[in-house]
């Protein structure tokens, strides 16, 4: 059974949250798609509301604290991403950038990554495109085609019957194929792994 890990990032700032409400929906959507395809799946969730001081000084000095390294480190060996944000002004929330701003660079890369945006009306659901796409498109991951927006009265929909949940069902199990095409993640690089062996660095040998 290969083991997989699906890291949830949600930037809700409330408790309880509708964000992290839809974020873990989301995420056993994809779960559910994934042990039906034989995956044996660990679920990781990072709130960001508990790392925004440390984000902020990782900013201004550029090291993390412990636990942003361990949030950090999670996204960065995860076979898939969620990411769910409230939408503020039109935009994702500034803690939801300022996150991924201090993500490593190439952390992302052919990363399978699920949108998802709460918002307080309809209007707002095209942020989704316009804002949250783009920037995980620069971080080079593969974003989902299905991007899941929640307004309020979404979550009043006749339980599993509802218009919102046959969104989730299908962005989870778009999710989850991408997953299981993949290999599983290796996870973060060392950055203190040496990439050459003590002969070859004393015999002044190029390791290229």
């Amino acid at each position: 059974m290969t083991r997989r890990t699906l890291v949830v990032v949600s930037a809700g700032l409330g408790q309880p949250s509708s964000t992290r409400l839809l974020a873990d929906q989301l995420a056993a959507a994809a779960r559910d798609e994934l042990v039906r395809r034989g995956a044996d799946v660990e679920i990781r969730t990072v709130e960001l509301r508990e790392h925004a001081h440390d984000v902020v000084n990782h900013l201004l000095t550029g090291f993390p604290s412990t636990a942003l390294r361990a949030a950090l480190d999670a996204v960065a060996g995860a076979d898939g991403l969620v990411a769910v944000t409230p939408i503020f002004n039109a935009s994702y929330s500034g803690l939801f950038k300022s996150f991924f701003d201090v993500v490593d660079r190439d952390a992302l890369t052919d990363r399978p990554v699920l949108i998802g945006a709460t918002g307080g009306t309809a209007r707002h659901s095209l942020a989704l495109e316009h804002a949250a796409r783009p920037m995980f498109a620069h971080l080079r991951a593969v974003v989902m085609p299905t991007a899941v927006f929640a307004a309020p009265e979404d979550w009043a929909g006749d339980g599993d019957e509802s218009a919102l949940r046959a969104r989730i069902r299908r962005a989870g199990s778009a999710l989850a194929e991408q997953i299981d095409r993949r290999p599983p993640a290796t996870g973060p690089a060392d950055p203190f792994a040496l990439t050459t062996s003590f002969e070859d660095l004393l015999a002044g040998r190029d390791p290229a």
